[in-house]
């Protein structure tokens, strides 16, 4: 028990260590994203932590298996490089006993990635639906930025205040460039307006206009000479809907228990990804801790990079696998297990690799004698 406790603590402490730096990683590259949605006025910077927070049960769905399967390399890589496995080995435990003893945290790891996968993730990413519903709901006007020009309707309207005022009811300094095109596409030229002052109406219909006061509109196309220029007092805009498009499915969003018993193809396909993550974490380990076996004179990251490739194999083979699935070419009995079996061989292989190659030597002696024998 004293070397089983050591294990898992060495072997924990790295899986939380790993999986924290890729956490970090991939959440900044997504906060990124929404932090730009945000700067273009498409999402109201004020849901961006809870966005966030409701899409870290999926990140870490996945970064947990990848964690494990580095964290069992680099754990196990150092201490046969300290030669601790050499003692371990010398007092009778077996690489198949020491595969033993690693699957006892992979159990809680696989627990953690199946509570995710099956129950936290869908809810997330049902709020995170919800979340940016409500932003298609917000007008121009709700998501105003002073001093910053925003860009709406795909391009082609591009807004500026250089005062807001805090209640979100009077402007400044109002810029507003909007390219006019037919409906083939065509670019009909570009009106500009411009104005000292300017404040929110809403219509009894619900719809929302900004009114100008004290300004001009020019009317014309780049490159020629004929603008036309209107000074008005007053002048009423009506403020566009931000154009905010969700991210996933609506079978990504849907429960677990719903996705049971529904024979849609493609529903039968996210219920086995969400089951194979649990067994993917079970795989995994039993791919890593033979790889995870180096000679001390060799170093820990000989087989690193080898044993990334043979993780990103399984995790692209998954992922096509599913989307074969999804467009009818796989068997929904066949599935996603066959990727998850191939794999399983190939890890029982690895594990047993020295006593099959043992085996064969003494065949292969064993022919010799009675060979020789004749």
């Amino acid at each position: 028990m004293i070397v089983f406790r050591y294990l898992a603590r060495e072997l924990l402490v790295t899986v939380a260590a790993v999986s924290a730096v890729l956490l970090v990683i991939i959440m900044s590259g997504r906060f990124i994203k929404y932090l730009a949605q945000a700067a273009q006025g498409l999402l109201d910077p004020g849901v961006l932590l809870m966005i966030m927070g409701f899409r870290l049960p999926g990140f870490l769905q996945l970064i947990l298996p990848l964690g494990l399967f580095l964290g069992i390399l680099l754990a196990y890589g150092r201490l046969y490089l300290d030669s601790e496995m050499t003692v371990f080995s010398a007092t009778g435990i077996s690489p198949r006993r020491l595969l033993a003893y690693t699957l006892a945290p992979a159990a809680l790891v696989a627990a953690m990635v199946g509570w995710l996968s099956l129950g936290l993730t869908p809810q997330g990413i049902a709020e995170v639906e919800r979340i940016l519903n409500q932003q298609d709901s917000l007008t121009e006007f709700d998501t105003l930025i002073p001093g910053r020009f925003q860009t709406l309707r795909g391009g082609t309207r591009v807004t500026y205040t250089r005062e807001l005022s805090e209640d979100r009811s009077e402007l400044g300094g109002i810029f507003i460039s909007e390219t006019n095109l037919s409906q083939s596409g065509k670019n009909r030229g570009v009106s500009v307006l411009v104005a000292e002052n300017g404040r929110q109406e809403i219509q009894p219909d619900g719809s929302r206009y900004l009114i100008l006061e004290n300004g001009y509109r020019y009317d014309g196309s780049p490159g020629q000479a004929d603008y036309r220029a209107i000074e008005y007092e007053t002048y009423g805009v009506l403020l566009p809907k931000p154009e905010v498009s969700g991210e996933a499915s609506e079978r990504e969003a849907a429960a677990t228990r719903e996705l049971f018993g529904n024979r849609d193809i493609r529903y039968q396909s996210e219920l086995q990804w969400r089951l194979s993550l649990p067994l993917l974490v079970f795989i995994v380990t039993l791919l890593a801790v033979p790889l995870a076996r180096v000679n001390p004179r060799q170093g820990r990251f000989l087989k690193l990079l080898p044993a990334i490739f043979l993780y990103m194999a399984y995790l692209a083979l998954l992922i096509a696998a599913r989307g074969a699935l999804d467009k009818g070419r796989i068997p929904a009995a066949l599935g996603l297990w066959w990727v998850h079996g191939l794999f399983a061989v190939i890890g029982l292989s690895l594990v047993y690799w020295e006593s099959l190659l043992l085996w064969f030597k003494r065949r292969r002696a064993l022919r010799e004698v009675m060979n020789g024998q004749a």
